[in-house]
């Protein structure tokens, strides 16, 4: 989940939205990093997710759902402002799942 967060926030670079959808190879980059991100979520355990409960967990996984199986309703606006405002959140979150898994790995 992190490195699809770190590359949509690589390829967007402070794009505004024109760019965005001006594009479509980074439009349809982005697409799949999330739906990498959706598809990902539900493998996070329940008592990981239960760490972080402002993260909107059963929405990220919908949203995957909505981009494999719902593409002809994919909105370009709501993948760009995912993209330039929900992961910032998650990023953090992510991290620290990742330092907590990390910590009790080396205890056993």
């Amino acid at each position: 989940m992190l490195e699809s967060i770190d590359a949509i926030e690589d390829m967007m670079g402070g794009r505004d939205y024109a760019a965005f959808r001006a594009d479509l190879r980074t439009s349809r980059a982005v697409e799949r990093c999330l739906e990498i991100i959706s598809e990902a979520s539900r493998r996070v355990p329940d008592e990981a997710k239960a760490a972080h409960p402002a993260i909107p967990w059963a929405e990220i996984a919908a949203f995957g759902n909505l981009l494999r199986h719902e593409y002809q309703r994919v909105d370009s606006y709501l993948i760009w402002k995912t993209a330039t405002h929900s992961l910032a959140e998650l990023r953090v979150a992510i991290k620290d799942l990742i330092a907590r898994a990390e910590k009790e790995r080396d205890r056993t």
